[in-house]
């Protein structure tokens, strides 16, 4: 597994790269085709203190991305928490493959937990014409929902507008791989 530490507004001291090479190891004990692991480290200027050490986690694996993100007062807690988070993905992850091919694969008894499987309860079919991804943003607001599925004119490609917990805006592209 490959590890990988970016950051922003921030240095990484040799204690903190220790410290995050140390917790990613762990990973290969509940996920052993983990191709890479991804740490984002950043400090935001925030309104409130306790929200400023930012630690984002992204593990990619066959085709598949789980990805946790944790904001706290102290970068090692956002570490430790975004690490907590990543393992109960695994778990769900695993769980639902388990579901799927039922394969054997057993967690550490302390990391066992359950979680109802939720299921599709309604489809909802709506026409899709092309607009420009401002124009999506606008329908969404609109609307008053967090995100907006559409056809994008400039890439005559189904995209997604998300309202990001910044209060900005996000753009999903699909590629096609």
């Amino acid at each position: 597994m490959e590890v990988s530490i970016f950051t922003r507004n921030m240095e990484v001291t040799p204690r903190l790269r220790e410290y995050v090479e140390q917790k990613t190891e762990k990973l290969d004990r509940y996920l052993s085709s983990i191709e890479d692991a991804r740490f984002d480290l950043k400090v935001e200027n925030t309104r409130s203190a306790t929200n400023t050490q930012v630690a984002q986690l992204t593990v990619r694996m066959r085709g598949t991305i789980l990805r946790a993100e944790e904001r706290t007062g102290d970068m090692f807690s956002s570490i430790d928490t975004v690490m907590d988070k990543m393992y109960r993905q695994i778990a769900r992850y695993r769980g639902k493959r388990q579901t799927r091919r039922r394969d054997v694969v057993e967690l550490p008894i302390e990391e066992q937990w359950e979680e109802p499987e939720g299921e599709i309860v309604r489809t909802k079919r709506f026409e899709v014409r092309p607009m420009l991804p401002e124009e999506a943003v606008e329908q969404m607001e609109l609307l008053g929902h967090h995100f907006f599925l559409f056809l994008n004119a400039d890439e005559d490609a189904i995209n997604v507008v998300y309202k990001r917990d910044d209060g900005d805006y996000g753009l999903l592209q699909p590629e096609f791989v």
